[in-house]
């Protein structure tokens, strides 16, 4: 993939469950949400990249992804699948309210211990996807951005919660309004 496919992907992805928001469809009504959904898109296209065989070249591969960790950690190709499945399920967490907020906590955690590997990878040069390297000055603010979604996901865990905390049978419990089914 390109430099910005998977910028590409994220910001469309959460324009497009944005848009279904503003069509009534409640769990894309706010922003943060859309943006949780639209990252959870971008990461089952991210971690794909980690489990495909070196032989294919029309994305980036498990093979150039181990290219890019650093010498000084030990098994790198277990490193990389590891990552792949950190990702998924970072990905099904930020699609489930309840488990948004950590999702994004630990997710942030995860790009913030995945930098060194992308500052060796444009430092040294290494090759991504069949192309040039990644230079550092679109790598880190890639990171970066990564990092600010994923928080900002995480905090919309709480608006969801509480408002689903206010509009529960069990909430009203004690009320005399009739529950809402």
């Amino acid at each position: 993939m390109s430099a910005f496919v998977v910028e590409i992907v994220l910001v469309v992805a959460t324009l497009g469950f944005r848009a279904l928001g503003a069509l009534g469809v409640r769990r894309f009504a706010t922003w943060p949400a859309s943006a949780a959904h639209g990252m959870a898109v971008m990461l089952v296209v991210t971690a794909a990249a980690h489990f495909v065989p070196a032989g294919v070249t029309v994305m980036p591969n498990h093979a150039d992804l181990v290219r890019m960790v650093p010498p000084i950690v030990p098994f790198p190709g277990a490193v990389v699948y590891a990552t792949g499945v950190l990702e998924l399920l970072g990905a099904v967490g930020l699609v489930v309210a309840a488990t948004r907020r950590a999702a994004g906590i630990s997710l942030a955690a995860l790009y913030v211990l995945l930098l060194p590997a992308n500052v060796y990878a444009a430092v040294a040069d290494v090759p991504f996807g069949g192309g040039e390297a990644t230079p550092l000055w679109i790598r880190i603010p890639e990171q970066i951005l990564y990092i600010t979604v994923a928080l900002w996901a995480a905090g919309s865990a709480d608006t969801i919660l509480a408002r689903r905390a206010r509009t529960s049978p069990r909430s009203r419990a004690g009320s005399s309004e009739p529950a809402l089914r």
